[in-house]
Parts: structure tokens; sequence; C-alpha cells
């Protein structure tokens, strides 16, 4: 009995799967349905509060950030969506070279609960593939929880992706209050073209850089390019005390003109962090505090974000709450490209902690 029923469910999954079809997505046609979609799966993924899922914005608008972007449906039959996926290629950094590789970002596959265990998922994953492939990817890469077992085994036992980093996804909710800031720390906004020229350095050797930093820091959601150093002497008006110690902290930086001091800014998302020197902790603490209270005073955020590898010493001053934090973001990656040894960058380990998260990919 249980081998006819085997036999008959291989027979039911096999026909459903043939009346399953992949189409490139239609906002006018498919809008409506992969809003419905989404209502059906879960709406706090990983288990975690919907805070943070409200936070991250509409998925289906995330990947327009991206040069390179595409959104697939899965269609049963009359024109049902009943799974979806995202996807993007950008080109980055592989870290211990200044080598860029082109990289694809696979991320919002979604498939109704009421059709799951048809090989829908995998459908989807592998159309999104080829059109990465097309696309001049050398590898594909995603991101989920640990303990998100179901999202592990379809893409490392089913689609050949193999576990390759782990990451931290830190948290920390608005508070009513405001946070204080220590009166010995200026904050000064850098110029567009000085804050790339500012991560170019820092982070040249990291994992993950995106080459199109420029594009990033010159979107309308940047708020911008904020660094905060020892105050001293300096007055608020004292801006070429603060551009000498900037010339003295980062001489690399070459500062072309006097920055902007003391103007407050906000971010959701917090990127590109980094710290060095004696005071560098508490400098970055002093940086959190002002991005908490500039957010406190924005009716629309509910939380601030930074994800941060585990070896990133930064994870040690970034104020969070971990009961709304995740302990382990894996990421996953593949190998697309058959030219490419899998040995240069799979099994390979990064002479540097920093992960660059791109603050597109939330």
């Amino acid at each position: 009995m249980s081998m006819k029923i085997a036999a008959d469910e291989r027979e039911t999954s096999s026909s459903k799967m043939e009346e399953v079809k992949v189409r490139e997505y239609d906002e006018e046609r498919h809008k409506m349905e992969v809003e419905k979609l989404e209502k059906l799966c879960e709406v706090g993924q990983r288990g975690k509060p919907s805070l943070l899922t409200d936070l991250m914005g509409d998925p289906i608008c995330r990947i327009r950030h991206f040069h390179l972007h595409l959104m697939l449906v899965a269609e049963y039959g009359e024109g049902e969506v009943v799974g979806v996926i995202r996807g993007c290629v950008k080109t980055v950094t592989k870290g211990n070279s200044s080598l860029h590789i082109k990289l694809a970002y696979i991320l919002g596959l979604r498939v109704s609960p009421l059709h799951r265990r048809y090989g829908i998922g995998t459908k989807l994953v592998e159309h999104l593939e080829e059109w990465c492939k097309q696309k001049g990817a050398n590898y594909a890469y995603m991101a989920t929880d640990c303990t998100n077992e179901p999202s592990l085994n379809l893409f490392t036992k089913k689609c050949g992706y193999s576990k390759f980093r782990t990451l931290t996804m830190l948290v920390q909710p608005v508070h009513a209050h405001y946070k204080p800031i220590s009166s010995k720390i200026a904050m000064l906004r850098l110029p567009v073209r000085l804050a790339e020229s500012m991560y170019n350095y820092i982070f040249a050797n990291s994992e993950f850089y995106p080459k199109d930093m420029d594009v990033i820091l010159s979107n309308k959601l940047n708020l911008g390019t904020f660094i905060a150093i020892p105050k001293k002497n300096m007055t608020k008006f004292d801006l070429k005390m603060g551009t000498r110690l900037l010339d003295e902290w980062m001489p690399w930086l070459r500062l072309p003109s006097f920055p902007d001091v003391f103007r407050p800014f906000g971010v959701y998302c917090l990127f590109g962090l980094h710290m060095e020197g004696k005071y560098g902790k508490q400098l970055m603490k002093g940086l959190c505090g002002l991005v908490h209270n500039m957010a406190r005073d924005d009716g629309g955020c509910g939380a601030i974000v930074a994800e941060l590898g585990l070896r990133d010493p930064v994870r040690e001053a970034v104020p969070h709450w971990t009961k709304f934090s995740w302990a382990e973001d894996m990421w996953c990656i593949k190998n697309l490209d058959k030219k490419c040894e899998p040995s240069d960058w799979l099994t390979s380990k990064s002479s540097s902690p920093v992960i660059f998260v791109d603050p597109r990919d939330f």
C-alpha cells in the first residue's frame, strides 16, 4: 500500500510541475497576485518580530536599485501565482586581492504553503540562475538564518550551494528617549566623492565590496557618510581644526575641501562601518547614538540595522538587542562558471575579517 501511495504522490507532483510555468514578473498582471502570496507566507521571517520585516521594505522594489535585476513568478493553472523569486547581478571584490568578479544575489524566494514540496522552489532557482549566467555571473549567493532548515536544504542539497560565510544581524529598536552623546566627539559629513575614495581605500581587501559604490552613495535613499573624531579643542565653527585632525588620522584621504560639521543625520541601515585607533570603539558608539536620535525624530523608523561578519571588530561597538538580532546569518554560494576554479574562492579564507554588506541587499 505504501509503495502505491508513494507512486501516486510522484505522479501528482510530476503532473503539477507540468502545469507550473515560470515567467518574468509583470507589474500590471502579477502585482496583486504576488502581494496575496506574500501574505500567505510567514510575515516574520526566521521567527523574528515583524518590526524588522516592515523595516526592510517591499522586496519587490529592492532589486530595482541594481542595474541588472530580474523578478520571476511561478504560475499554476489559470494564472495563479504560487511562487516568486528575485535576483540581481553586481561586480564585487573576492577579498585577498584587487580582482573583481560578477556575483548574483538571489533573494525573496517564496512558495505558496498550499503548493510546497512539488519542486517549484527548485524550478524558480534554476530559471533565475540561467538568467544570471547569461548576464555573466561567475557565482551566485543567498542568505538565510542558520536555523532555516527548509531554505538551507533547498539550496545546499538540491541546488548545489555551499555554506560560505556567517554574519550577524544586529538590530536596535528606536526608543522614545534620546541617547546621550559625548560632547568630546565631533561628527563630520563627507562629500560623496571623498566618501567613495575613503570606502575604496578601507574596504579594498574585504569581501563583497561593490564596484559601483558611487551609485550607492548617490542614491536618494542614502542619507550621507559620516565620521566621528575626538573634538578636543575644536569648536563648532573651527572647520580647519577638523580637517587637520582628519589629515592626522587618515592622511590618505587627501581632503580637497572642508566638509560640513555637526550636521545631524539618520539612517535605517548602517553600512560601511569602520573604526580604528585608540578611541575607535567610543567614537563608533557615538555615531550609533547620533543615528538613533535622528531615527527617534523620524516617525517612519522603527529600528536601526547593521549586518557584520563574525570576526569584524566593529561588532563590539554597535548597540543592539539580542532578542531582535540574528546570532548567525548564513550565506551560501555556488560556482556558476565552469571555467572558474572552485578552490579559488569557495574553499579559501579571507585575510580580512570584514565582509561588506551592500545596503541594497536588505
